[in-house]
């Protein structure tokens, strides 16, 4: 192990905040070259290099001290990016990309599934401007009423209405140019 990881290894588990500032220093660049290959976007990388010196922190108690501290860094870096992809996989699950849509090959297809359908419906709805989203939130999810929604939103009645008519437009047409519509009507038909 390098002495000097050594020393401030030591002098971070007796409190010595500047012991693991030095730590953290002299290994930055090497845990954000290891996690740029978990992620390009800068913002996560730099959430991920954080996390990583988080969690190794935190953890400090348990390096044993056996192996270069660079390694038992790399370590927690690959769980750090593996919970990460697991996270954007299970987040990617909950999407919708219209372009993955093919019209053609989705009209005709058996209906879908009521939880399909509502994965389908949520990444839809995510698609619209927070003010639609909301609205059709409340209104149609959540099951509010109108008074009631323009109570929590602050806006007129009329607002509400106005805002609940354009983005149910907005979604239908979303809908349509996803040709998730047919389906959707298929199943209700079903039903």
């Amino acid at each position: 192990m390098d002495q000097a990881d050594q020393q401030d290894v030591a002098a971070s588990l007796r409190g010595d905040g500047r012991a693991y500032e030095r730590l953290v220093r002299r290994h930055q660049q090497q845990i954000a070259a290891r996690m740029w290959r978990f992620t390009h976007d800068r913002t996560d990388l730099e959430e991920l290099v954080h996390d990583v010196f988080v969690e190794a922190y935190l953890g400090l108690g348990g390096y044993k001290g056996h192996g270069p501290f660079a390694h038992w860094l790399n370590r927690i870096a690959t769980r750090v990016g593996y919970r990460f992809w697991k996270r954007r996989t299970r987040e990617a699950e909950h999407t919708v990309s219209l372009g993955d849509w093919d019209p053609p090959a989705v009209s005709g297809a058996a209906p879908l599934e009521a939880e399909q359908a509502q994965g389908l419906l949520r990444g839809l709805l995510g698609r619209l401007p927070p003010r639609d989203r909301l609205v059709l939130t409340m209104m149609d999810l959540e099951e509010m009423p109108v008074a009631e929604v323009a109570e929590h939103t602050g806006w007129s009645v009329t607002m509400v209405k106005v805002q609940a008519h354009r983005a149910r437009k907005k979604l239908r047409a979303l809908l349509e140019s996803s040709g998730l519509s047919e389906r959707l009507r298929d199943r209700e038909s079903a039903s």
